[in-house]
């Protein structure tokens, strides 16, 4: 196993790249999602398709539709001839003509807020009836779970609220005929997990906007000040957030409040911040100090007991992490250098996003899941070990590879700069999106240079502060290094 060297050195923090502009989803991309759907259900032998979404569990919804239905519960019913149906309450009846697959609406009051005004003309199941759910057919129901239980019977776990699931079952005659189909997005192969060029740089811009947001929090941490106002810089623009916001210094959660208050920064805290949009999220947890005389009693090894074992683990996933690899043989890599029973994680150490922080996992004991273009990651490795703050990077990239022939001239004139360039994902960035491609670089660049990790060629890093740590956050100028 390779042995790496992590110190601290005085490195210039990461330029802030967000450009402030969101990027839709084109047209071409939704009919892509549709049609992977569509090849899910023919290959699960789905007739018809039950999509559940409200305000935050939206993500499969939100995949086809283009927007998640607020305050409500929701539903598409998607046949396996494209036909859709949307079943929308109140407040989201108005949103049927901004969907993004073509669909005809169907309104049950029942999904709006409490003591809105009802609908009584027909019962919930002649409603889902009209959606077109009927008996005899083999029905896929997706909520936004991908079960994968060893001792359940995941294909009869439904995470839809039990009033919808009831009426489905008056319709079919009981659950014969259904099955959870989360597994259609999520997991192994589901049509979630992989993004192609357009729904990259859509979601880069959520990235790199939390990523710009904790840089600017840790610029402005110093005693005296508030958690407010580090938290004022983590949420902006107006996004909507995809965790909840933390900016937290000392103890957390007291009296379980999880937001930022009036209580201020003082030498020798633990720092906690997290701020996440749809694309990803950036967190960062240190110290408040200037330098290990500052820690508190007990933790003045703090550096070598846990912050630079843990950046030892990050060098090793970036460096390590490439399509075709197992999920498995990633989790093996930071167990090796990083043993749980030593630094108390648990979690997978690395995870997909989209809409969500968390969509999925491919990384976990013994998986065969393989590791595929096309794939964001968060890399998430969460040490605890007693008696010490914890220590965290988490920020976000993108796996993109899958050789091809022939480039463009624009792509060779890329290759120049930066190297290997025959793959299809970089090939369509940097056609599709140069801006985004050239700040892509950027980064690699960073990375290598300033920070000495040697990352895989099939790394992009989807924001600025990919492996920027500074684990004495008072101390702005100094961060971790691989030597």
């Amino acid at each position: 196993m390779k042995q790496y060297d992590i110190r601290l050195a005085k490195v210039p923090q990461p330029p802030k790249d967000c450009t402030g502009e969101p990027v839709m989803l084109t047209d071409a991309t939704i009919q892509e999602r549709l049609d992977k759907v569509l090849r899910g259900m023919k290959s699960r032998g789905f007739e018809q398709l039950v999509v559940y979404g409200d305000a935050e569990h939206c993500g499969n919804f939100q995949y086809l539709m283009g927007y998640f239905t607020r305050f409500e519960e929701s539903l598409l019913v998607l046949d396996a001839d494209g036909t859709a149906h949307f079943v929308l309450g109140n407040e989201n009846l108005n949103k049927a003509s901004k969907a993004r697959i073509p669909g005809q609406a169907v309104h049950v009051s029942l999904f709006s807020l409490p003591n809105q005004p009802n609908r009584a003309d027909k019962p919930l199941r002649t409603l889902l009836e009209e959606a077109g759910i009927a008996p005899g057919r083999r029905i896929g129901i997706a909520g936004w779970k991908h079960f994968t239980s060893p001792v359940e019977k995941n294909e009869k776990l439904f995470d839809i609220p039990a009033f919808i699931l009831d009426a489905i079952r008056a319709i079919t005659g009981g659950d014969e005929n259904l099955f959870n189909a989360g597994d259609l997005f999520l997991g192994d192969g589901g049509a979630r997990t992989t993004n192609n060029a357009n729904e990259i740089a859509h979601y880069e811009y959520g990235a790199t906007l939390a990523s710009d947001g904790v840089l600017d929090a840790m610029d402005l941490l110093a005693p005296g000040v508030p958690e407010t106002a580090l938290g004022a810089q983590l949420n902006r623009q107006g996004q909507h957030n995809s965790i909840v916001t933390i900016a937290a210094s000392g103890p957390r959660f007291i009296k379980g409040n999880m937001f930022p208050t009036q209580n201020t920064v003082k030498v020798g805290d633990t720092i906690s911040l997290t701020v996440g949009y749809s694309g990803g999220s950036s967190s960062r947890a240190a110290y408040a100090v200037h330098d290990a005389s500052e820690l508190p009693q007990g933790a003045q090894d703090y550096v070598e007991k846990v912050a630079a074992p843990y950046f030892a683990a990050y060098t090793r996933w970036l460096e390590e992490i490439h399509v075709g690899m197992t999920g498995g043989e990633m989790f093996d890599k930071v167990e090796e250098i990083l043993p749980r029973a030593t630094y108390g994680w648990s979690l997978c150490p690395g995870h997909l996003v989209a809409e969500e922080e968390w969509l999925c996992s491919p990384i976990y004991e013994h998986s065969a899941e393989v590791l595929r273009s096309g794939m964001m990651l968060q890399i998430d490795i969460i040490p605890s070990v007693p008696g010490y703050g914890g220590s965290c990077a988490e920020s976000t990239v993108v796996l993109a590879d899958e050789t091809t022939g022939g480039t463009t001239e624009l792509f060779v004139m890329a290759l120049q700069d930066f190297g290997r360039a025959d793959e299809t994902l970089k090939e369509q960035i940097c056609q599709q999106y140069p801006e985004m491609w050239q700040r892509m670089q950027v980064r690699r660049q960073y990375i290598i240079q300033q920070l000495g990790i040697q990352l895989s060629e099939d790394v992009l890093p989807m924001c600025g502060t990919v492996a920027y740590l500074r684990p004495y956050l008072l101390e702005k100028d100094m961060a971790f290094v691989s030597r």
